[in-house]
């Protein structure tokens, strides 16, 4: 059964929330120097992060017709705003002994202006296979970590609000998906004007420097902190099996980029292309050896079986699991 946009767009009206909802005269627990410094810049990429996934809702309402999708995306813009604000408020917080001057990441300042340029020249499909990836990663694994590793009130407080705003993002996310990945899109997609020369080439030459950018901003953003606060890897690996199994839902690719993904997989766990070019199918992906399939086939025909909806479900189930 797929979403009920009139529900999500009740749901969108209703749980709004602000910063000053939340009780900044607590005091931050105790932490060793080395903790506090890694929570703080945490929370000062944490907000860079959720303005960048900002400008992708923008451009998401900016595409759609459906006025209760144009207006949901809006409030999911409204929504990443306030979460970069409490997330620098939150930096702010746990800032106690001020050991350092924190900056955003420069991996992270070196790719928001890169994409927020060529998000404009992606596709549909595209904008929402990105905002699908970094949701997932944010929700089911960074932000649950962030919050275990903290370990107070505060934080549990901020996140509990943070993550039901995120349960609807990844929601409409699966619902985008399953629309990019049916034949109604296909068609209307036949059925448009080509893109003039001069915009594909800018398209193609900004796709490329988003490609070089990526690779060094998930690593030292998504990636590299993950290490520190769920060092098993399990809760990385789990957001990155939805997002496998989520690609590879229909057995046949529709759209150009699904076709390249599955490509690029293919060519990493092959097992001879595999330890020749998996490196720059690594490369390319910006994610590394996190294109391991994580999945089993077992797996992978269960949700062949599911609806997108129950597959958000259950993606949206992670985030109380250990």
């Amino acid at each position: 059964m797929p979403i009920d946009l009139d529900r999500m767009l009740e749901s969108c009206r209703r749980d709004q929330w602000s910063v000053g909802d939340l009780d900044w005269s607590r005091r931050p627990r105790e932490m060793s120097p080395q903790d506090e410094m890694r929570i703080v810049q945490l929370f000062t990429d944490m907000a860079g992060i959720e303005r960048l996934a900002g400008a992708l809702f923008r451009e998401q309402q900016r595409r759609v017709s459906d006025p209760r999708l144009m207006e949901i995306f809006g409030s999911f813009v409204k929504d990443e705003v306030r979460h970069s604000h409490a997330a620098q408020m939150l930096a702010d917080f746990y800032d106690v002994h001020h050991l350092k001057e924190y900056r955003q990441s420069a991996s992270l300042s070196n790719f928001t202006p890169v994409f927020v340029d060529a998000v404009q020249y992606l596709s549909d499909d595209v904008a929402n296979a990105y905002i699908v990836a970094g949701e997932l990663i944010l929700d089911i694994a960074l932000l649950r970590s962030i919050d275990d590793f903290v370990d107070d009130d505060m934080s549990h407080a901020a996140m509990a609000l943070i993550n039901r705003d995120e349960s609807r993002h990844i929601a409409i996310d699966y619902h985008m998906s399953e629309y990019y990945s049916s034949a109604a899109f296909a068609e209307k997609r036949a059925t448009q004007p080509s893109m003039p020369t001069a915009d594909k080439l800018r398209g193609a030459v900004t796709f490329s420097k988003m490609l070089y950018y990526g690779q060094p901003f998930i690593a030292d953003v998504f990636l590299t902190p993950m290490f520190h606060l769920d060092p098993r890897g399990k809760r990385l690996k789990d957001a990155f099996k939805r997002m496998q199994i989520l690609g590879r839902k229909e057995e046949t690719a529709r759209r150009p980029f699904t076709k390249f993904l599955r490509a690029l997989d293919a060519i990493f766990n092959h097992p001879v292309a595999g330890p020749l070019f998996g490196g720059i199918a690594g490369r390319l992906t910006g994610v590394g050896s996190f294109m391991e399939r994580f999945y089993t086939p077992e797996e992978l025909e269960n949700a062949r079986k599911m609806t997108y909806a129950e597959l958000a479900e259950d993606a949206l189930s992670a985030k109380s699991d250990n």
